[in-house]
């Protein structure tokens, strides 16, 4: 089985293109914009000295790496002579100050020039890792491959320093992200020295205990050990990721069962509704099997990246719907609240629910507003790459056999028995569930992911598709009940006791204090109350307006339990798009009546 490639879909309209344009129009621009005010870019040019402003610092690199990848993904589908003179500029100083013997990071070949690859944690493989990831994306919009030999020679200086002469003084990177990116690196150029590379970094993982906080580090087993997503959860995605791709290219069942056992482990016991990982803000790790937090969760916005990665490699090793359903939560719900609607700012962490008065205090809380930049800004150019490649996981094909895993209105070109084929598919979702599939091409089976929350489709399913035989200009129709959910947590996240969670379709909803006014955990749903959908201008996916009710005000602090109650209509947004007007509250989880 095989992901198509983002690029045989072009998006034609609806909620996607929405977002496909912002990403294009606004968010390069934005990220580029802060990146180059805060010096990311200079750093390349490796002149920074003592006393300058703009120290570079040991992750720059990596973000640099992302908006330049993101932008390949753009030129793949709309060249833009400007874009590849920026990247072309920065491609130039990478190679002008990469050292002979191959080694490019700016931090230290400015600023600690005695420190390569003495400390694991300094994040130089893991820069390493996003550069090869952009100069393969470059190369295959562009041609140019200065950029690609330059990070050859790198992973060339990588093997020797830590295969061949062992040189380094750790043996597996802090922060993973080089181990994926050498397997993508084997898919795209066939060198068995990448393969073995990533390799040696997997399996040498947890044999060694290289690090004091061996969960943090994911150095607390080896990987064919794993039975429980721990650490950092970001690190942990990517760690993840790469067992699932070697897991494919080795044909290794032990592997491929840790990865089971991981996906498994986060699906059912540490992920938030919204498809966010890593609720412990202290070192931004998973914490303990149902603990899920709502305001002081961390949530990370490359957590959940990470875990979208995950399960889309996971996706090519068995035909099983849940890895679609888990993208498509996280896709509309954690990954977009990232970014506001502007496309100009961005969160890094993402809670569940805010109460601004709570910032009078002195317990931690997220921020209530989306930021143009953070210190550690890896999110947004992460945001970049994966808008930039919407359609990365919407079908798979296996043989004759088309897995269509998310709804993406547009046209798709792929091959079947070794023929042109295409599809296209109109849909106006998530505002409904109507799909139409239009096939050209050889017979084939076309599967239709029906989501685990359409639990109201009257037909059968196979693994969680349904199963049509098509050939050429056959039109299949297939209808998702939208119904409103109410969703309810499992008994041991004590967190939601009693509270439940408004869904419709894909979509998390949530409250704000601007519409709803102070105190929104006073609030209580009337779940057989009157439930409008409504399509309003500048959020991409319908508004819910339902009965509601909620306690008189009073003087008293105290006072016994009455049944007076004020009645109105409360107004719930998608949660990806809340704070996208001014700090307010925010309460996702609420009590139902």
């Amino acid at each position: 089985m095989k992901n198509l490639s983002f690029e045989k879909t072009a998006i034609k309209d609806g909620f996607w293109k929405f977002y496909e344009d912002l990403n294009r129009n606004q968010v390069v621009k934005s990220v580029y914009d802060r990146f180059k005010e805060t010096g990311r870019f200079d750093a390349l040019k490796c002149l920074w000295k003592e006393g300058d402003e703009n120290k570079p610092h040991i992750f720059w690199d990596s973000d640099v790496a992302k908006w330049i990848e993101g932008v390949g993904y753009l030129l793949m589908k709309n060249p833009s002579a400007k874009l590849e003179s920026l990247v072309d500029e920065m491609v130039d100083d990478i190679a002008k100050n990469q050292r002979e013997d191959g080694y490019f990071n700016s931090y230290f070949l400015t600023v600690n020039p005695d420190g390569i690859y003495q400390n694991r944690g300094d994040h130089e493989l893991y820069c390493s890792g996003h550069l090869i990831e952009a100069a393969i994306s470059y190369h295959q919009a562009t041609g140019k491959d200065k950029l690609l030999q330059c990070m050859l020679k790198n992973v060339d200086c990588i093997y020797r320093a830590f295969v061949e002469e062992k040189t380094a003084k750790f043996q597996t990177p802090g922060h993973e992200e080089i181990e994926l990116a050498l397997l993508k690196l084997y898919g795209y150029l066939g060198n068995e020295k990448h393969l073995e590379l990533a390799r040696f970094f997997l399996n040498q993982r947890g044999e060694q205990r290289e690090d004091s906080n061996t969960q943090y580090g994911q150095d607390n087993l080896p990987v064919r050990e794993l039975k429980e997503a721990v650490g950092h959860s970001v690190r942990a995605g990517y760690l993840y990721t790469a067992m699932a791709i070697l897991a494919k290219i080795d044909e290794d069942k032990e592997l491929k069962a840790a990865c089971d056992r991981l996906f498994e482990n986060i699906t059912t016991k540490k992920m938030s509704i919204t498809g966010g990982v890593g609720a412990e803000r202290v070192d931004e790790q998973f914490s303990y099997a149902y603990d899920l937090p709502n305001g002081d969760t961390y949530n990370e916005t490359c957590a959940a990246i990470a875990l979208a990665l995950f399960a889309g490699e996971l996706q090519e090793t068995q035909a099983d719907s849940k890895y679609g359903d888990l993208i498509e939560r996280i896709y509309f719900n954690n990954l977009l609240s990232g970014v506001s609607l502007s496309g100009d700012r961005f969160f890094y962490m993402n809670p569940l629910e805010l109460d601004l008065k709570k910032y009078q205090r002195s317990t931690f809380q997220a921020a209530c507003e989306r930021a143009k930049v953070f210190e550690c800004s890896c999110c947004p150019p992460n945001i970049l790459r994966m808008l930039a490649t919407i359609p990365r996981y919407a079908y798979t094909v296996d043989g004759a056999n088309i897995y269509c895993n998310q709804f993406i209105p547009g046209e798709t070109n792929l091959t079947i028995n070794g023929k042109d084929a295409k599809i296209l598919l109109k849909t106006n979702y998530p505002a409904d569930g109507e799909l139409e599939f239009t096939y050209h091409g050889e017979p084939a089976a076309l599967y239709i992911r029906i989501p685990s929350w359409c639990v109201e489709y009257p037909g059968e399913t196979e693994n969680g598709f349904a199963v049509y035989s098509v050939k050429d200009g056959d039109v299949v129709r297939v209808s998702l009940p939208m119904q409103i959910h109410f969703m309810e947590a499992h008994p041991n996240v004590q967190d939601n006791a009693g509270r439940y969670a408004v869904m419709r379709g894909p979509i998390v909803y949530c409250m704000e204090g601007l519409d709803n006014g102070e105190n929104l955990r006073d609030i209580t749903i009337l779940e057989q109350g009157t439930h409008r959908v409504v399509t309003e201008d500048m959020i991409p996916a319908p508004i819910l307006y339902m009965d509601a009710k909620r306690r008189k005000m009073t003087d008293e602090l105290y006072r016994i339990k009455n049944a007076e109650r004020e009645f109105f209509t409360a107004r719930l947004i998608p949660y990806f798009s809340f704070a996208n007007r001014k700090a307010t509250d925010l309460l996702v989880w609420c009590m139902v009546d």
